[in-house]
């Protein structure tokens, strides 16, 4: 049961994974990478990990994927990036992302990650969300008034936009 829930939310994942890079439009993009993001907060519900599950919904689906789309939204550009069909930049990625890849892993194979071994006990989900609450409040809080005035600069200059069109279509 659970490889046919872990491959489930593999094809999830990255499917919309590469649907958020292929999509041209944004609004879909950021839907898309929603569902990433979302695929994520699953693995980390199959590690038996529910607070870090959780928080991936509550923080990366909730605030910062919200954010992109309200702003991609409230922008209203159709063409905020030009797009250029050409196949030798897509081979090139596409190389390159292969390349990285490697690299990366050939890194993390040879670390020595795997003997690394130690004493301590695991660490409970309580304990994390208790220090949140009792340490980290104010960052936490900062965070919001942070993604809350982004969400009103955004509208700001919407609605700036919006005055001086008005402005000069009269």
């Amino acid at each position: 049961m659970a490889d046919a829930v872990f491959l489930g939310l593999a094809i999830i994942t990255i499917g919309s994974a590469i649907a958020a890079l292929e999509v041209r439009s944004l609004i879909y993009g950021s839907i898309a990478l929603m569902g990433t993001l979302g695929g994520i907060a699953g693995f980390f519900l199959l590690l038996d990990s529910p607070f870090v599950a959780m928080f991936q919904i509550a923080v990366y689906i909730g605030s910062i994927a919200v954010l992109i789309l309200f702003t991609v939204m409230l922008v209203r550009r159709e063409l905020i990036f030009i797009k250029i069909e050409d196949k030798r930049r897509r081979y090139a990625g596409i190389g390159l992302m292969l390349a990285l890849m490697l690299g990366l892993g050939a890194i993390i194979l040879s670390s020595g990650i795997k003997t690394i071994t130690t004493d301590e006990p695991p660490v409970d989900f309580r304990k994390i969300g208790e220090d949140f609450l009792t340490y980290y409040w104010p960052a936490l809080v900062l965070m919001g008034f942070i993604l809350a005035s982004s969400v009103i600069g955004a509208l700001t200059l919407a609605r700036r936009e919006d005055l001086t069109n008005d402005q000069h279509n009269a």
